[in-house]
């Protein structure tokens, strides 16, 4: 047994996120421009719009702000996905949501670690973006040979942290000192290596089929392929990286500007390329980038029917992959056709488009017990005894992956696979059920509705 108290897994999250944060840092120096424009861009959007500032205040989001990131690895194997499983459950990390990029091209199905309870990712939001190789879809029955034996050689875990998450398991959780441990050893998985585990001619072949199958199979881990910090306007970001160096990708991917945002907006910068050393000779590979996300709020099934309707529409008549020949007209169709979205966050409520979170406020605490308290949740929000917030979106929008993985990968590595969505053969890897994203949202909103009605009416 450990022998002093067992550390809170959020709390191991949170040391996590801080070291992989800082070895990307000095991995990719222009991650550390990112978060210091996205920082710089923060606080003038804080100072600029108080109504905002607020609203963060409200739902605790501001304390979290500057700590918000997510990351992206990619694994070759089920067992390798089964054993990240066990190890993001020692940071309270579980897997939400189902992403099947397969209809873009790209031939990976995901999920994302990440905390589902709203104490919890009020420590630490971190998430991880996973996904597993689908070796099925390699065409070329001796390359899928190749890269399957190439993935068998390899053990991306350390024994170190393969016994840390084994006495995690045993002792239902890590004192201080290993907990510490546990996070160096973990980091390990995530490293960089300028080695490759491939000759340059197998590195090429498995390039030639897809370029991210070639940095799936050619090395010895699954290296952190981005991080992402959160900005309050993704906009300016992306308006401003050019200044900094950055050369921002050509389109924002997710819905389009709004005065109330929905759901995810991501842009990234285009993946470094790297030297490399293959196992006959030298070259070079290109997988890491930098990503910047603006979150906004969670829909619920009605909402995210809606959204897909108008993001479909729009890309239907575009008539091709958003790139930089047609990123203008991209952006006037998403405008064009999201004006049937609304940009209001009482009519989002009022039309079950959107979660939202409740607050007693001041004003419905003093009313506590009087005749004329309102009895009724509605009642008591037009009454201003209860505040409503929009309840931030955690998670990842399939198509806005695809984007990103496809402009790191260059819009030359678009492959057409059929579309096989396989939850099944996913979560049988997993080695258990992934945790609908949406149960969650509406769980959290019924909770805040419950505490208010329990501390106003009771």
């Amino acid at each position: 047994m450990p022998t002093t108290a067992p550390v809170s897994p959020d709390e191991i999250r949170k040391g996590f996120s801080r070291a992989m944060s800082d070895m990307y840092r000095d991995e990719v120096p222009l991650y550390g421009a990112l978060m210091a424009l996205v920082a710089e861009t923060n606080t003038r959007v804080l100072d600029s719009e108080p109504g905002l500032a607020q609203q963060l205040q409200r739902t605790g989001e501001i304390q979290r702000l500057d700590m918000e990131r997510h990351g992206a690895i990619r694994l070759g194997t089920a067992a390798e996905l089964a054993t990240i499983s066990r190890l993001f459950a020692v940071m309270g990390m579980q897997p939400v949501g189902y992403y099947d990029l397969t209809p873009a091209g790209v031939p990976v199905h995901s999920t994302a670690f990440r905390a589902v309870h709203e104490s919890a990712l009020q420590t630490s939001p971190f998430r991880v973006f996973t996904s597993l190789l689908r070796l099925e879809l390699i065409e070329n029955p001796e390359l899928r040979a190749f890269a399957e034996s190439a993935l068998a050689k390899r053990s991306i875990f350390t024994p170190g942290a393969l016994a840390l998450i084994d006495q995690s398991e045993r002792n239902g959780g890590l004192n201080a000192s290993d907990a510490d441990e546990f996070i160096r050893q973990a980091l390990e998985t995530f490293r960089w290596h300028h080695t490759a585990t491939v000759t340059g001619a197998q590195y090429q072949q498995l390039s030639d089929q897809h370029r991210l199958i070639a940095d799936v199979v050619a090395f010895k881990g699954p290296h952190i392929n981005h991080l992402t910090p959160r900005t309050l306007d993704i906009d300016q970001v992306q308006a401003a990286m050019p200044g900094k160096g950055i050369t921002p990708k050509a389109v924002i991917e997710g819905p389009p500007r709004r005065n109330c945002p929905i759901l995810l907006r991501q842009t990234s910068f285009k993946a470094l390329d790297e030297a490399i050393a293959f196992t006959d000779a030298q070259g070079s590979h290109s997988a890491r980038f930098g990503e910047i996300e603006q979150r906004g709020v969670a829909l619920t099934p009605k909402g995210r029917a809606l959204y897909d309707q108008l993001l479909n529409a729009a890309r239907d008549e575009l008539g091709a992959f958003p790139n930089e020949a047609n990123a203008a007209r991209y952006v006037a169709l998403m405008e064009q056709h999201f004006q049937a979205f609304p940009d209001n966050h009482t009519q989002m409520r009022e039309q079950g488009l959107a979660y939202f979170r409740y607050f007693t406020t001041d004003k419905g605490l003093a009313a506590r017990g009087h005749a004329e308290q309102p009895r009724t949740l509605d009642a008591l929000i037009d009454a201003g005894h209860v505040a409503v917030e929009p309840l931030v979106y955690e998670d990842f929008l399939p198509v806005s992956a695809a984007g990103i993985f496809q402009s790191n990968l260059g819009d030359a590595a678009q492959s057409h696979y059929a579309s096989n969505s396989n939850q099944a053969q996913f979560e049988r890897a997993l080695g258990r059920k992934t945790i609908d994203e949406l149960k969650l949202y509406d769980e959290t909103q019924r909770r805040s509705m419950d505490e208010c009605t329990q501390a106003l009416l009771a």
